[in-house]
């Protein structure tokens, strides 16, 4: 029998007056009441009338609807003509000779040329705005690559990709696709361990074309150098055939080590600075690619620095193979770039013609309270994966922040208990109860259930990205909304929430670079017993 969860129904934690109403939209109304008080205060009948006018227009422009709030969609036009204005809507890679050029024009006494330098510089960049703050602790030739990240804003931290075969390998079974599925929640609640330093797993697939590099290179090792050419030919046409009217899937795991004080103490052991970091990371990359293959991935590698960029190239320029490392810096990922209101739009050179050609890329996130609340198999997001419409290729990621078990059980119970008041409130008061109440309270039901001691699990926090490249601006559109409608139809997403302002950034939330994902807001009695724990003696192995 297949194994089926249950995912959606609520995207975060209660808030202190109950419900989940975010915190910085009860803000906004505590504001707006303020501000009412003090009217009514001042003025009499016409402050009350209008602080009540105040206080329903900040509640109104604040609400949630299927397209954002009016404030938020107003911050997304004011970021989106703010960017054009600077000129951070393009990209190029960084040259010292163009910059010294725009130098000496910015030098200029026209002030519309040092202001069109001043815009033109802006668009030169040591890496692109979706891998921000990336460079490499570990980047040699055939030695697993090590990420370090430190992106504005965020905690920094350490990623390595590994390239995996996938749980499911031709037709298998119910059974056989149930047990690769609890295989894989095993080793997700491994990394959910006090003792774990590794904190989230980024699960991607790439869906495209199929490179007949390997099966020309098999035919030139087993064609008896006296067969016919006709023969070789015919093998050349039956691949091209195949290959127009199939896709295949590549998969990759990324994973995150948060730069914490937990992280540091545990290198320590291993030596001293970056030499320390290295040697323990080696420890976690194997301990890693064993907890891969035990979850049922057969092939498991580990890629180098060059690789990891090869990929983030590719994920470009399509027309790149994927695997091609030869001609890769793993310092320069970036290819030539412009922002469009819908699009990320990358400049780069057909590797089959030599000629300069265009691909569009668009990005959407998918999160939990968009998710209809209905039992999934392992299988549910197959019918996404089966491709779109010609010409279109598509990465699928999810990131999953894991939680340790005690603090996941602790958030479960403080949330049951709040929903669970609530509906006897409204029993007790003669009250209809409330949908999404309900909703909050069932999974709050199945988060307590999942946790109970000796369940062996973990408290997740997941994200979901998916990224559509196309040549043109038609075919992307096209694409665009057959994934929307697969999306609503087939997986019960009722809305793909495309990131349309910043498309640049969201394209490396599906890059192997684990992006994309905040860091889990925990109580502060939480952080009280986190900081009481510490981090074991230091002379301890």
């Amino acid at each position: 029998m297949s194994r089926t969860s249950v995912l959606g129904g609520e995207s975060g934690r209660r808030s202190w007056l109950g419900g989940s109403v975010p915190t910085w939209r009860l803000v906004s109304a505590g504001a707006a009441v303020l501000v009412a008080m003090v009217l009514t205060m001042t003025m009499a009948e016409a402050g009350f009338v209008t602080g009540v006018v105040v206080v329903a227009a900040t509640w109104a422009a604040t609400a949630a609807t299927a397209r954002g709030s009016v404030v938020s969609r107003y911050v997304t036009r004011r970021r989106w003509l703010e960017r054009n204005r600077t000129g951070t809507v393009a990209f190029r890679p960084f040259d010292q000779g163009e910059w010294d050029a725009l130098a000496a024009q910015a030098r200029a006494r026209d002030g519309k040329v040092r202001a069109d330098a001043a815009r033109q510089a802006a668009a030169y960049r040591e890496v692109p705005d979706g891998a921000e703050g990336m460079g490499w602790l570990e980047r040699r030739p055939r030695r697993p690559g090590i990420a370090w990240h430190a992106p504005t804003g965020e905690n920094a931290y350490l990623s390595v990709v590994f390239e995996v075969s996938g749980q499911i390998r031709g037709l298998e079974s119910d059974r056989a696709t149930g047990e690769a599925a609890a295989r894989w929640g095993r080793f997700l609640a491994t990394l959910g361990s006090e003792e774990s330093v590794a904190r989230v797993v980024q699960s991607l697939t790439r869906v495209l074309p199929p490179d007949s590099a390997r099966h020309e290179a098999w035919l030139l090792e087993n064609l008896d150098p006296a067969a016919p050419r006709e023969l070789a030919q015919s093998y050349d046409d039956l691949i091209r055939r195949s290959d127009a009217s199939s896709m295949v899937q590549r998969h990759y795991i990324a994973v995150r080590w948060p730069l914490s004080a937990a992280f540091h103490a545990a290198a320590a052991r291993f030596g001293e600075g970056r030499d320390g970091w290295r040697a323990f990371m080696t420890t976690e990359i194997a301990s890693i690619a064993r907890g891969l293959r035990q979850a049922r991935h057969v092939q498991v590698r580990a890629l180098s620095a060059a690789q990891v960029a090869a990929v983030m190239l590719h994920m470009q320029d399509p027309s790149r193979p994927i695997d091609q490392v030869a001609d890769v810096d793993p310092d320069r990922f970036g290819l030539p770039s412009r922002d469009e209101y819908s699009a990320h739009v990358v400049t780069a050179t057909d590797s089959a013609t030599g000629e300069e050609a265009q691909w569009w890329h668009r990005t959407a996130r998918i999160s939990a309270d968009a998710l209809a609340t209905v039992p999934r198999t392992s299988m549910w997001l197959t019918p996404m994966l089966s491709g779109g419409p010609d010409g279109t290729l598509l990465t699928l990621s999810f990131q999953t922040w894991i939680i340790p078990a005690r603090q996941a059980r602790g958030a479960a119970r403080s949330d049951l208990t709040r929903d669970a008041a609530d509906r006897v409130a409204r029993n007790q008061d003669g009250r209809l109860l409330d949908e999404e109440n309900e909703l909050r309270l069932s999974a709050a039901q199945r988060r307590a259930a999942d946790l109970r001691p000796g369940q062996h699990n973990a408290g997740v926090e997941w994200a979901g990205y998916l990224t559509i490249s196309a040549r043109t601006r038609e075919e992307l559109g096209r694409a665009a909304r057959h994934a929307a409608a697969i999306a609503e139809r087939d997986l019960g997403i009722e809305r793909l929430e495309w990131l349309d302002t910043y498309q640049a950034a969201a394209s490396g939330c599906t890059w192997p670079i684990v992006r994309g994902i905040r860091t889990p807001l925990f109580s502060a009695g939480d952080r009280v017993m986190s900081a009481l724990s510490g981090h074991g003696a230091k002379e301890a192995l």
